[in-house]
């Protein structure tokens, strides 16, 4: 029980609490069902892999997205993680390709261009020649960072911009931080 509790925390956002919880849980159900589950793991790690165009995951040597001749070819969306694409389908907003780093630059942990898929990028830009470049990488230091160095590799080719920043639907001016209110201060729009 105390191995399943502890590879269970190595899942992201899940706690001891959250990991005793689920540890239960499993050893509850049916044995069948716990077995589907670990054939499901198995099954999912062997077969996803990364989409050779825009490295997001994908079991086929190229993804649904980058095959999908209706999505527009003219923008690229350059996004840190395979978790940003599907966060951005679900808005059912954008319509052209996306673009994968594989994280943020993070000096402190190692992390540098040479570790992301930059490179790949700037090729693919500098011989499609997309109209645009969206880059929308998270507001975190690290994330900045990124999106300036990515920036300026990008710029010589095509346009490069990026996501407004500002508050959330349903949130109060007060409970906002300083930098958060200046970046919708700085991503205002005109009324339609």
């Amino acid at each position: 029980m105390a191995r399943l509790i502890e590879q269970l925390q190595r899942l992201p956002g899940v706690g001891p609490k959250t990991a005793q919880r689920l540890a239960l849980h499993i050893l509850k159900r049916p044995e069948a069902e716990v077995e589907a589950l670990a054939q499901a793991l198995l099954e999912a790690k062997k077969q996803v892999g990364l989409c050779k165009v825009c490295f997001h995951l994908s079991a086929e040597p190229v993804c649904e997205i980058c095959r999908n001749s209706n999505r527009d070819n003219n923008t690229i969306c350059v996004v840190a993680d395979s978790r940003d694409v599907i966060a951005l389908e679900k808005t059912r907003e954008y319509h052209g390709k996306y673009h994968v780093l594989g994280g943020v630059i993070s000096p402190m942990d190692g992390i540098g261009p040479e570790q992301l898929t930059v490179q790949s990028l700037v090729q693919r830009v500098s011989q499609q020649q997309p109209k645009e470049v969206i880059l929308a990488i998270g507001p975190s230091v690290e994330g900045e960072t990124t999106t300036l160095y990515v920036g300026q590799l990008l710029k010589p080719f095509t346009k490069v911009t990026r996501i407004a920043f500002g508050l959330p639907v349903g949130g109060d001016l007060e409970y906002a931080d300083e930098v958060t209110l200046a970046r919708a201060l700085e991503g205002r729009r005109e009324l339609d």
